[in-house]
């Protein structure tokens, strides 16, 4: 029986090893990813959150589309002929048509008129933050992917090294012993958050590492070329004829799509090789109720139906593997199911901040130095989204080609490195209540600034006034208790009351791991 213990322990302190080195590992990016995870899941309306100042149109008819290209092309003389034109229906959430050639992005109106340059440069930042981390497209989301399995190791392991951590999901003890009270709050947001944590990491690493794996197969069976690979999922291209033509006919197309398919919504209509003999058209239209993302129609450049790709009805593994991005980003069920994505997302950045926090005080009670690294952790934790904030205000006082993406790199550098520095001047309890006069302060100026325009962002601008609130409470609270100590108090002859908190009591019960704490 001794050895069966010892052994159930050995196993326990190992998983807790390997929990926290892995913890350790990807702590910051995992926090920054889950941060950006939350805010995209309803990047269309930070879209026009960043550009409120854009007409809206609920609908783009086929003649205005049509309409629409021959306009964007113009704008576009003397720039390289493109190779693929998108033009983005309007949907509820973002009531804008976007036409997109490689060259630059324009938003439609109703009838097809260019009114204005799609540039919400600070939306795609904070996408390409969550997708690639910035870095070059295939590399960024190989190393998410990668992220995506250490957080799903996390899961497991965070499970496996806390044996009563099911037993106690409701046990919560937020007003004890601060160390004790953040395990607890650590251990129950991961229990609760589990399911989802488990989801979007595996969905994560697969569209992340699709790219390894389809160049791994592409080498394989395809002498290095991974577009066949590809082709098996979403369907191949004919071959290319530049030879010049005019240009395609979509308007037929949509026609035939709301005629054949009445139940499906084309949410996007692609065209390979515009203006070429080879060009042919491709209309994602989006099924309700299911998880994939649309079925796409084929067409060529008379308009011409060809044929589906069999994405929403081909094998059960094409209709997998493109049920895993609404999956990932929450884009299915409305907006119940965004508003769960969001919060769960903010509790695994919750789970990320406090797992390294908890090993960093855990070094404290040892006796080992960690000013430095909790300062710089600070920085992580509260200075990324103060770097957000300040990635948005520096996008709306130098435009869209604003350097967003080297101001936040060096911003987020420069405070870790002030923080090894100058460790007391970056503790959590003077960049918690900055961050939130930054998101108050931004939320009021932009409800101020674009107040005709507040329809399609008084949520956006509701949400960040909350999390303010959230955010300088602990700093209001204490505030308050300081100003009743201050006060004369009464004395009633009655001794205070007091709480005697025994935390080896709780070790013995075994409510959380004697690690945790030490």
């Amino acid at each position: 029986m001794n050895e069966t213990n010892t052994s159930y322990r050995s196993i326990v302190k190992r998983a807790l090893s390997g929990h926290a080195s892995l913890g350790l590992l990807g702590g910051a990016l995992l926090y920054l990813i889950a941060i950006t995870g939350s805010m995209i899941v309803v990047h269309d309306r930070w879209q026009r959150w960043e550009e409120p100042e854009i007409a809206e149109t609920a609908v783009l008819s086929p003649d205005a589309a049509q309409a629409s290209i021959p306009r964007a092309l113009e704008l576009e003389a003397g720039a390289p002929q493109t190779a693929h034109l998108y033009i983005r229906m309007p949907t509820e959430d973002l009531p804008r048509a976007v036409l997109t050639t490689d060259n630059k992005a324009w938003y439609v109106d109703g009838d097809g008129e260019i009114v204005g340059r799609e540039a919400h440069s600070w939306t795609e930042f904070v996408m390409a933050l969550h997708i690639n981390l910035t870095l070059p497209i295939v590399w960024g989301m190989i190393l998410v992917g990668a992220l995506g399995v250490v957080l799903a190791a996390l899961a497991i392991t965070g499970v496996v090294a806390h044996p009563k951590i099911f037993k106690d999901a409701f046990r919560l003890r937020s007003r004890h012993d601060p160390q004790l009270a953040r395990a607890d709050w650590h251990n129950r947001l991961g229990v609760w958050t589990l399911p989802f944590t488990i989801a979007v990491a595996m969905t994560g690493a697969y569209i992340g590492l699709s790219y390894a794996g389809a160049g791994v197969l592409g080498t394989a069976y395809e002498k290095g070329d991974i577009e066949p690979v590809y082709a098996t999922i979403f369907g191949d291209e004919p071959e290319i004829d530049p030879t010049p033509a005019p240009l395609p006919d979509i308007a037929r197309a949509l026609e035939v799509v709301q005629t054949r398919f009445p139940e499906t919504f084309p949410t996007y209509i692609v065209v390979h090789d515009p203006m070429t003999r080879g060009q042919f058209v491709q209309i994602i239209a989006e099924h309700p109720q299911r998880l994939v993302y649309g079925e796409v129609y084929s067409f060529d450049g008379d308009g011409i139906y060809l044929g589906k790709v069999g994405i929403g009805d081909g094998e059960i593994g094409r209709q997998a593997a493109a049920s895993t991005y609404k999956l990932h980003f929450g884009d299915y069920g409305g907006i119940p199911v965004e508003l769960a994505y969001i919060l769960f997302g903010f509790a695994l950045a919750a789970v990320t901040a406090t797992g390294t926090t908890l090993w960093l005080r855990k070094r404290r009670r040892k006796g080992l130095p960690t000013e430095r690294m909790e300062a710089m952790w600070s920085v992580v934790v509260w200075g990324i989204p103060l770097d957000l904030v300040a990635m948005a205000w520096l996008r709306a006082a130098g435009g869209p080609d604003a350097p967003l993406v080297l101001c936040f790199w060096a911003m987020l550098a420069g405070g870790l490195a002030l923080a090894a520095a100058r460790p007391a001047l970056f503790s959590r309890d003077q960049l918690r209540p900055l961050l939130g006069i930054a998101l108050a302060g931004t939320a009021i100026a932009h409800s101020i600034a674009y107040l005709p325009q507040a329809s399609g962002t008084w949520a956006i601008n509701a949400g960040m006034l909350l999390v303010a609130a959230i955010a300088m409470a602990p700093s209001a609270r204490a505030f308050a208790a300081r100003r009743r100590k201050q006060l004369p108090q009464a004395d009633d002859g009655n001794p205070p009351c007091t709480r005697n908190l025994s935390h080896g009591h709780d070790l013995e019960k075994g409510i959380v791991p004697r690690e945790a704490i030490e």
